[in-house]
């Protein structure tokens, strides 16, 4: 196993609870640390059991930019459990 650590993954959004919050956005900071099972792909030099950071960092934009969640914990939810169907080689998130 071994982690990927992404900090401070900026994006302007959408989310809460008020009408204010809604209409006028404001920027979400997003830490992601990501605990990847590679099995054979470290030894046998392979991109396909690895997780590319590019791809997912896309991953964690598209969700936090998507729709409108009031709470931030559903919107880590969704983040976690989206990184995981993508990267199924991702234990924990």
């Amino acid at each position: 196993m071994y982690l990927i650590r992404m900090k401070n993954c900026a994006f302007f959004a959408r989310h809460g609870v008020h009408d204010e919050e809604e209409m006028l956005g404001q920027r979400f900071y997003v830490d992601a640390v990501l605990t990847v099972d590679p099995g054979q792909a470290l030894e046998n030099d392979s991109l396909e059991g690895t997780v590319d950071y590019g791809v997912a960092f896309g991953v964690i934009e598209r969700v936090v930019t998507g729709k409108r969640r009031f709470l931030i914990e559903a919107l880590a939810l969704d983040v976690a459990k989206t990184l995981g169907d993508r990267f199924p080689q991702i234990k924990r998130a």
